[in-house]
């Protein structure tokens, strides 16, 4: 079975950092474009970052540009984003998603087929 699985999400305050993982299981991740969206309540999905399966080129939605960074460990079969500064306006769920499957390889993440999901990890950055 194909399965991704969140964890590092928790209760920050504003300034403080967090780093996500995302750890794939019956599939080898490197293969495939990986994604990172959050949802708060009564907003949207939204993509956050993305990473190509390519040559590792990567996306960053204009708020969270320069405090996030995406990465991965192939050996961990685990992409990470890593959080720094964060503010209120992050706080949602984040999950991860990945184009696993017959899809032809984008170089631009944003073209992925994201339809594998994780569950979800809940980041909340309050005082």
């Amino acid at each position: 079975q194909v399965e991704l699985v969140e964890s590092g999400g928790g209760l920050v305050q504003p300034g403080g950092s967090l780093r996500l993982s995302c750890t794939a299981s019956g599939f080898t991740l490197d293969f495939y474009a990986i994604g990172w969206f959050r949802q708060a309540p009564g907003k949207e999905r939204e993509v956050v970052s993305c990473s190509s399966s390519t040559d590792g080129s990567t996306y960053y939605a204009d708020s969270v540009k320069d405090r996030f960074t995406i990465s991965r460990h192939g050996a961990k079969n685990t992409v990470y984003l890593q959080m720094n500064n964060l503010k209120p306006e992050d706080s949602a769920v984040y999950y991860c998603a990945t184009d696993y499957g017959p899809y032809y390889p984008q170089a631009n993440c944003l073209e992925g087929e994201y339809d594998d999901w994780g569950q979800g990890t809940q980041v909340i950055v309050s005082s």
